[in-house]
């Protein structure tokens, strides 16, 4: 008898990994040329799990580029950090912090002065962070945007392959179509359906099959919604 363990999945974060559709496409080839930024700074906008880390990280492997959680400016060497080509994630979690507030907005004058580029990340436009520094707020305002959009077809089916590959699951093709025909055509759903048919084929002891699919779509429907 195998023994089955519901191990952590560690996704591959290469650019050699990042899938590229009509949904993603304008994403990528604006954060290629950084010299085109208007002002040197972008804003990348996606929801949950639409892959603005991995992105974000082809980026900084291709610019050499750090990247740093907004929320941790307490801790950061700001003139360190404005010396090179930068990424700043989750900055519209720190609206109304007003010490992390002035610390992002010194960095982000620095680094446009020392005149390398600065991305920075949201699952919404800037226009609607909630930031209460009218200084900052004007500033990321005032930043240009691109967004990835929801999936297609061709980027759904290349994601759960790659969800199930970083689980080092082998599901078969009939499988891979039934479900992006069934599902809710999201990032989030997709991540939320392939840890959830894991675990239940985990579970049991099984392949993931056509039958097992539709069982675990059909248990996990509510939750999803």
């Amino acid at each position: 008898m195998q023994l089955s363990f519901d191990l952590p999945s560690a996704p591959a974060l290469g650019r050699d990994d990042f899938l590229v559709s009509e949904s993603n496409a304008i994403a990528m080839a604006a954060l290629e040329n950084p010299a085109a930024w208007p002002a040197g700074k972008l804003a990348l906008i996606g929801e949950a799990g639409s892959g603005k880390t991995h992105l974000t990280h082809v980026w900084a492997e291709d610019t050499e580029a750090k990247i740093f959680d907004a929320r941790r400016l307490n801790t950061a060497d700001i003139e360190a950090l404005a010396s090179a080509p930068l990424a700043v994630e989750h900055i519209e979690d720190i609206a109304g912090n007003p010490y992390l507030e002035r610390a992002m907005f010194h960095l982000h004058n620095l680094i446009l002065a020392n005149r390398q580029p600065l991305l920075i990340t949201g699952r919404s436009e800037p226009t609607h962070w909630a930031i209460a520094l009218p200084d900052l707020k004007s500033r990321m305002q005032g930043t240009p945007a691109i967004r990835i959009d929801a999936p297609d077809d061709l980027l759904l089916m290349q994601l759960l392959v790659k969800l199930f590959f970083d689980r080092g699951i082998d599901v078969k093709a009939p499988v891979v179509d039934y479900l992006v025909k069934r599902m809710d055509r999201s990032f989030h759903a997709a991540q939320y359906l392939v840890q959830a048919l894991d675990q239940e084929a985990l579970a049991r002891g099984k392949p993931i099959g056509l039958r097992l699919a539709g069982e675990v779509l059909d248990k996990i429907a509510p939750e999803s919604a």
